[in-house]
């Protein structure tokens, strides 16, 4: 369903929906009660049983407001990450962004890895304004426009050299966070695709997020040392970024035909199961790789491929918070 446009001093039903969405423990009554709105009108749209119409919209506005409504039209910063080189961030960002714009939202991606993979694979090669430049010369981000509600801010070897410089630099962590503030009002989500390593260039793109995409490959080398990247994103939390979570797990590469496939998802499950492990799981295809070499995302270069049915349905699962709209008064 195509996003409406906000009408002046209102919201929009999407945009109201979202908001309750991330915020679950709001109690649905008792803005009901404080809007004139009638009983369960708030689940039902939360549920996607009903759609909120204008008349509804008018008098929710000045209460949402009350509530901290104005964030939710800024833009969710989410961070893919893995320390583990080769386990599907640099696709997982890609494609995930590309299936968000797909369903209407609009997407930055933010390529933070040095060696330019993400932009690579959008045919963007030694762009000459890329992200370096905003982190040590506090230039605007450069924005490329890809597709529809699908734009980039791209990154090549260039931002390799930078790493000694931005930890020198006074509260050099902090500046892709302002990078992107200006930023925020203009899209949806941002996505940054984050090197495989525990660097400036990571701690910088978890300083600057709300939370944090883990992607897993279910084998042995690719669990081995996960705690110590679980460790890393408690600390930034713990110490400079206080609203960062983990926004959930997503299995990657998957072959459940191998058995230490099957037992390694079985493990995940077992002990990684204080996290959000998203049920969509991303299957082996090969065709996923041809696409990044043929420089498209997997919905232009192969629409009826398992990588962009596996995509699609992790993006509709992705915008689904798995916490629900309580109905608990406040």
């Amino acid at each position: 369903m195509p996003k409406l446009l906000p009408l002046n001093g209102m919201a929009t039903h999407e945009q109201v929906v979202q908001f309750l969405r991330r915020n679950p423990a709001l109690s649905a009554s008792v803005l009901e009660k404080e809007a004139g709105l009638p009983a369960s009108t708030l689940l039902k749209a939360v549920a996607g049983d009903r759609v909120l119409n204008a008349k509804h919209l008018t008098a929710l506005y000045p209460i949402l407001l009350r509530y901290g409504y104005q964030d939710a039209l800024k833009a969710r910063i989410i961070s893919v990450v893995n320390h583990k080189g080769g386990v599907g961030k640099t696709t997982t960002t890609l494609n995930l962004g590309r299936a968000l714009a797909r369903m209407n939202y609009r997407v930055l991606l933010i390529d933070m890895d040095s060696q330019g993979n993400l932009s690579q694979a959008l045919g963007v090669d030694e762009p000459d304004k890329q992200v370096v430049h905003a982190l040590l010369k506090n230039e605007p981000l450069p924005i490329i426009n890809i597709g529809d509600r699908y734009d980039l801010a791209p990154s090549d070897l260039e931002l390799a050299y930078a790493d000694l410089e931005l930890v020198q630099v006074v509260g050099g962590v902090n500046q892709l966070r302002n990078a992107l503030a200006p930023l925020r009002s203009q899209y949806d989500y941002i996505l940054i695709d984050c090197p495989p390593a525990l660097n400036i260039f990571t701690n910088s793109a978890l300083v600057a997020s709300h939370s944090c995409l883990v992607t897993l490959q279910p084998e042995a080398s690719a669990l081995k040392g996960i705690n110590s990247l679980l460790d890393r994103i408690t600390q930034v939390r713990d110490r400079i970024n206080f609203e960062l979570t983990i926004e959930g797990i997503v299995l990657t590469m998957v072959d459940r035909r191998l058995k230490i496939h099957r037992d390694m998802i079985d493990y995940v499950h077992a002990n990684l199961d204080n996290f959000r492990i998203f049920k969509t799981e991303i299957r082996q295809n090969v065709t996923l790789k041809e696409s990044q070499v043929a420089q498209r995302d997997i919905f232009t270069y192969a629409k009826d491929s398992h990588g962009a049915q596996d995509y699609f349905k992790l993006a509709q699962e992705f915008a689904q918070p798995a916490a629900q709209l309580t109905t608990a008064d406040a």
